[in-house]
């Protein structure tokens, strides 16, 4: 074949070119650290480099801010959770010394004002936020677990879910004595009949006191289930129950008869929030093991008493200007599994609240009113007492007077006694439900530690994915810099050689012949 001047002078050029190119990509990856500069270098490298880019960006998201979110909202709850188990200790502590101890005025007041404080606090704790969310209030994180303040704007009915294992006994001194029973004027009319007495009662005490006594009360037992599990509805949404117990009656806390209900009834107090049951009524109630679901009202509430909404099926209403229910402000609440869930990896996700319902009960406040109550009970005797001894005094009494109070004295100094004795056994039980109350808080931190503990793993993993990818990243993009700068120079080396045989090849032409 015949090589002419203008094709050895046209592949001179192609190669003069080519190696400037490959000392021109050389140079772009030795300057920017980079093996390709645009996709069409290598697709295979760039389709590589954004699915790493992606996987990376999102284990920085997961890593850097997800994690770090969930970890502080869980330190919050289990700051919170920790305090509440400490008060409820002290708390028995205080239950234990009551129970125990002969106290003086000074001694109980300093544990009854101790009591209320502890009480108080508790409750505070369940407002716990974080960023500004209410951390124990489920989905509902811009609402306080607690009422801020005293209210009495709100009408709420609410459904208490308990059973049979809920029904405790407890003493009630009845027949109390009274300074009106002396009759000064004619002291033989006294009436000093109905001495003062304790009585052994089964009682429900539901969550709260002060409740409506104008308002029906409903005790269903035994809600009905499908072959799922699920509570059975009628076609209104109401559960479906086996019976409900019509023998409730409403009666007030200083009424004779208010712990002593007839056979095959209840006794509703409104003021103290409890139902008293008949001894026939408690052995059906155990020994068939009745689920018991009581509907009540409640229209004040007081500052840092338990929202039911968080707690209960519910139906709260407003009151007017005009102190009237407004039906328009009606809304239901149904107590339902409110999970707050955050993705800490791949298809991940970690449960970070704990619900108020979960670990923070009514019983510790309820508990805490009764043992002051009791204290009350005894100061309030010890007046009376005070008082007939100063009526004793006056040397103008005549006989009968004299032994009228002498008979008020007598019984009162055995109600005083009946009274230190209900309220030892009052704390005596406090340091039962106490204990109760810590297991309950217990397993409320033990849940949540098992969470911490996920996350500090996920964390852990997270971070070693993070560099494994970043590895990848830098392998699959980054240029190696001696590999780079020994095949840059030898490009370099083949670059000048093209030049130099190029100068050389097209130095002979048609003169040179002639």
């Amino acid at each position: 074949m015949r090589v002419t001047n203008r094709m050895m002078t046209n592949n001179m050029l192609s190669n003069i070119n080519g190696n400037k190119n490959r000392l021109s990509k050389l140079e772009e990856q030795y300057s920017t650290g980079k093996r390709i500069q645009k996709p069409s270098d290598d697709p295979i490298v760039a389709v590589r480099a954004l699915k790493l880019r992606t996987n990376l960006a999102e284990l920085n998201q997961y890593y850097e801010k997800n994690i770090p979110d969930a970890q502080a909202w869980l330190d919050v709850t289990e700051s919170s959770l920790k305090n509440i188990d400490s008060i409820i200790s002290q708390m028995h502590t205080y239950c234990e010394q009551a129970s125990n101890d002969p106290l003086n005025a000074k001694d109980r007041n300093a544990i009854a004002e101790n009591l209320r404080e502890l009480k108080e606090q508790i409750y505070q704790e369940g407002n716990a936020n974080y960023a500004g969310r209410y951390v124990f209030t489920g989905f509902k994180t811009d609402t306080p677990l607690v009422f801020a303040e005293n209210t009495s704007k709100f009408h709420y009915t609410m459904t208490e879910k308990l059973d049979f294992s809920d029904i405790n006994q407890t003493s009630k001194i009845v027949n109390s004595v009274s300074l009106s029973q002396y009759n000064e004027a004619d002291p033989a009319s006294s009436d000093f009949d109905n001495r003062p007495s304790m009585l052994d009662v089964y009682r429900i005490r539901l969550a709260y006191n002060g409740l409506s006594g104008d308002e029906a009360v409903t005790v269903n037992l035994d809600p009905q289930y499908d072959e799922y599990g699920n509570i059975v509805k009628d076609a209104s949404g109401n559960t479906v129950y086996a019976e409900t117990f019509t023998n409730v009656n409403t009666v007030s806390a200083s009424a004779p008869d208010a712990f002593t209900p007839a056979d095959g009834t209840v006794n509703f107090i409104p003021e103290t929030g409890e139902i008293i049951i008949a001894k026939d009524v408690y052995n059906d109630w155990v020994k068939n093991e009745r689920k018991i679901d009581v509907t009540y009202s409640k229209n004040s509430f007081n500052k840092n008493e338990l929202k039911p909404e968080h707690y209960f099926d519910c139906v709260r209403t407003e009151y007017d200007d005009a102190g009237n229910l407004d039906d328009t402000t009606e809304v239901t609440f149904t107590k339902s599994v409110q999970d707050i869930e955050y993705e800490i990896n791949f298809n991940q996700k970690l449960k970070i609240n704990t619900e108020g319902s979960d670990a923070i009960s009514h019983n510790p406040g309820r508990l805490v009113d009764e043992i002051l109550e009791s204290f009350d009970s005894v100061v309030q005797v010890e007046n009376k007492i005070t008082q007939v001894e100063r009526m004793l005094a006056d040397n103008t009494l005549s006989d009968e007077q004299k032994k009228a109070l002498g008979t008020m004295k007598e019984m009162l100094d055995t109600e005083l006694v009946l009274r230190n004795t209900a309220l030892r056994n009052k704390c005596r039980h406090g340091m039962t439900e106490t204990q109760k109350e810590q297991d309950y808080v217990g397993v409320a931190v033990s849940d949540l530690g098992s969470r911490v503990v996920r996350l500090e793993l996920t964390e852990s993993r997270l971070s070693i994915q993070q560099d494994d990818f970043t590895e990848l990243l830098s392998s699959n993009e980054d240029a190696d810099l001696v590999d780079t700068v020994i095949n840059y120079t030898a490009a370099e080396t083949v670059y000048n050689a093209s030049l130099s045989a190029a100068g050389k090849v097209v130095q002979n032409s048609l003169l040179d012949f002639l």
